[in-house]
């Protein structure tokens, strides 16, 4: 028994080692992080079975779970452009950029400073907004501008200075306006509305104008059966694990695909936080959802109400993405039920949608052209590179300048 089990690790020690080869001669595998922590644990349960191959009552369960682990962990990580969840750690350990809020599920933390796996270096304010702290002569002296929308206003493909907003505030501060990023990966118009009535304030100045870049996190809640009007019931609660604020379970991945899965199941049967649905369990479906747009539409009237009461001039912003990479009957993960082909039409129809309650309500509405970007402008679906940021600037300041006068 004990030379069969020394036989059968010494085999499953082989398969590790070729594995972990292989991650390293792809890329995938980095000197130190969490996948390589992952394979140094096999390695350490593998060298513990040998140890103890005399007792196979303690080493043939250590040999099962490092079977189960080994296999888990890989075989999930081949599955996972099918769609299904990755249990192997990643090759780099992303820095915690976001934690968890009441109300708005994950916000930024305050006065952060770190290089993404990517090699992007991110800032927060202190005041948790992204980029550094204004200078204390511009907040005396200029005019607020606060931007809002999700990742693409965060704007995750780009490091500091080459955000859109940073562009936009390079662009109008000669016009004594200062450009604030609200900004926030995953964040729709029910978060922007939290954000407008509460959290448009920062560093004891309030917006002369917000511009809001939207609509395509709402495009997340398509076709949703029974739609909660404040999309908690998949949207909200997925930020938690979306922008990983959450302490056990949900998106947490452990060096053991094993405990990974207890992890998550502990977590789903005790946190708080849970789903009341599960759209990634439905197939895809096409055409319009006309209650989502009411939803949007009800949203977009409510924020432009609480800034028409403050005095704050609003900017509506009719989303753009990258044509080149939506084409397909394939979902590329964000959105549960709407197929890659179906993204475009579908914020057409909410950029219509926008423009015009943006005319009956006396607010700006910028309609950025999707023939000025090309695939280059992008590093994905929809976030801009380098270059489409400062693009997208230069489009937008001119009506910034007059809407914010």
């Amino acid at each position: 028994m004990a030379r069969a089990t020394i036989a059968f690790a010494g085999l499953l020690a082989i398969l590790v080692a070729g594995t972990a080869a292989t991650f390293g001669a792809m890329g995938e595998l980095a000197a130190w992080g969490p996948r390589a922590w992952y394979f140094l644990y096999l390695f350490a349960v593998l060298a513990l079975v040998a140890a103890l191959a005399r007792w196979p009552k303690v080493a043939v369960p250590l040999l099962v779970l490092v079977a189960l682990d080994f296999t888990w962990g890989v075989g999930s990580w081949a599955m996972a452009p099918s769609g299904s969840p990755s249990l192997l750690p990643p090759a780099k350990l992303e820095p915690q950029r976001f934690r968890w809020h009441p109300l708005l599920q994950a916000v930024p933390i305050p006065g952060l400073a770190v290089t993404s796996v990517t090699g992007l270096a991110i800032r927060h304010t202190s005041e948790g907004t992204r980029g550094r702290d204004p200078a204390p002569a511009d907040l005396a002296s200029h005019r607020v501008v606060a931007t809002f929308g999700g990742s693409a206003t965060y704007d995750i493909g780009n490091g500091e200075g080459d955000t859109w907003p940073d562009r936009l505030a390079e662009a109008v501060k000669g016009d004594r306006l200062l450009v604030i990023n609200h900004g926030v990966p995953g964040y729709t118009t029910a978060e922007h509305l939290v954000q407008t009535a509460y959290y448009a304030d920062k560093f004891g100045k309030s917006p002369r104008c917000a511009v809001y870049f939207v609509g395509w996190n709402d495009l997340r809640n398509a076709h949703i059966p029974d739609l909660d009007p404040g999309y908690a019931d998949f949207h909200l609660p997925s930020q938690v694990d979306s922008l990983t604020a959450r302490r056990i379970g949900g998106s947490t991945v452990t060096i053991s695909p094993l405990l990974t899965v207890l992890g998550r199941l502990v977590g789903n049967e005790t946190d708080t936080v849970r789903y009341a649905k599960d759209p990634y369990a439905l197939p895809p479906a096409s055409g319009p959802d006309p209650a989502l747009a009411a939803i949007f539409e009800r949203n977009i009237r409510s924020i432009s109400a609480i800034n028409r009461g403050r005095g704050t001039a609003t900017i509506w912003v009719g989303q753009v993405v990258n044509p080149e990479r939506l084409k397909g009957d394939g979902l590329y993960g964000w959105l549960p039920r709407v197929r890659d082909r179906d993204v475009w039409p579908l914020l057409q129809q909410f950029n219509t949608a926008l423009e015009r309650a943006a005319r009956e309500l006396g607010d700006t509405y910028v309609a950025i052209p999707l023939d000025a970007f090309g695939n280059a402008d992008f590093v994905d679906q929809g976030h801009f590179s380098a270059a489409g940021a400062r693009r997208f600037a230069e489009i937008l300041a001119p009506r910034v300048r007059d809407a914010c006068r």
